[in-house]
This record gives C-alpha cells, structure tokens and sequence, in this order.
C-alpha cells in the first residue's frame, strides 16, 4: 500500500480528492461528505461509515472489512469502474439501488433492510450474510451464491436468478411469495 491511515477522524481532518492504493485502519468517517472522492484500490479495515455522502464517488478495486456502513446510498456512487467487496460489515439500512456490481463479495455481511432493487448481481457472493428484511426485486441474481447466507426473501418470479446457487436448507426462502405453509 501507499499510504496507510490509522485512528484517524475525518470530520476533524480535510479530506484529500483521491486515494489510491492506501489502507484506512480503525478511521472514523461519521458524518463526512465523501462526495466526489476517488478511492482506488483501497483497504478499509474497521472503520466508521455512518450518515456519510457518496454522491459522484469513486469506488474502484476497494475493500471493507469489519466496517460500519449504516444506511448508506451506494446508488448515488459514480458507477465508472465501480468495484467493491465487502468482509464482515454492517451495511444495514443501505441502498444498492439500480447498481452493476457483478461479482461482488458480501461475505458475513449485515445485510438487514437492504435495497438491491434492480441491482445486477450476477455471480455475486452472499456467503455467511444475514438478508432479513432485503428487497430483491427485478434484480439479476445470474450464478449468484446463496448457499450459506440466511433470512433471505426472494421472488423467483420477480427476479432473474438462473443458476444461481441455494443450500437445501435455506430453500423456503424462495417460496415465501407465494404464501405457502411448508411443514418440515
């Protein structure tokens, strides 16, 4: 890496326009607007995310691992080049709206209440996730992995979801749209 960052609070230091190639450790972003920032190829590692602005930004080849990234608005991300993969996070309460992000890792993810409406999540990677209360509507779930994930609801008459990859165990969240009473 570049530049590494730690214990740092952004809403008491400037932000630069563009990172590339640095590690955030342990760094508290509450609140900041991170509007128009360019983050490529970046590590995040525990750090704080919540009620910040991602309007215009730059996400490409970074990583989040064990971060809190509460009700963010990824939709509102510049979509050029966007890559992101996310380890052990709380992304509750966020939007992933309308977003390509094909191949994307959400592994022993916080997923509660999020919005992939419209999202293309082709060959994305939901392993280990918590889904209750995620919205999966008209969304491209092509080859995406579910076999471990948990709680999720998906339509598969609302949803492209063509070899995408279930556990037996974790089946009957399929079925809940049509209201069906499975006695196992």
């Amino acid at each position: 890496m570049e530049e590494q960052f730690k214990n740092i609070n952004f809403g008491e230091v400037k932000l630069a326009a563009e990172y590339e190639q640095c590690e955030f450790k342990n760094c508290n972003f509450t609140g900041v607007d991170l509007s128009h920032a360019k983050f490529i190829e970046c590590d995040f590692e525990a750090c704080n995310f919540s009620q910040t602005k991602w309007i215009g930004t730059s996400i490409q080849s970074c990583e989040f691992v064990d971060c809190k990234m509460l009700g963010i608005d990824f939709s509102s991300l510049n979509t050029f080049l966007l890559n992101m993969n996310f380890q052990n996070c709380q992304l509750n309460l966020s939007s992933f709206y309308a977003l390509k992000i094909n191949q994307t890792k959400f592994v022993n993810c916080n997923l509660s209440e999020v919005d992939f409406v419209e999202a293309d999540l082709t060959k994305a990677d939901f392993s280990g996730s918590q889904l209750m209360g995620a919205t999966f509507d008209q969304s491209i779930l092509i080859e995406a992995d579910f076999r471990t994930a948990e709680n999720f609801s998906i339509n598969p008459s609302k949803n492209r979801i063509r070899k995408a990859k279930f556990n037996s165990n974790n089946l009957i969240g399929l079925l809940d749209a049509f209201d069906l009473n499975i006695v196992q």
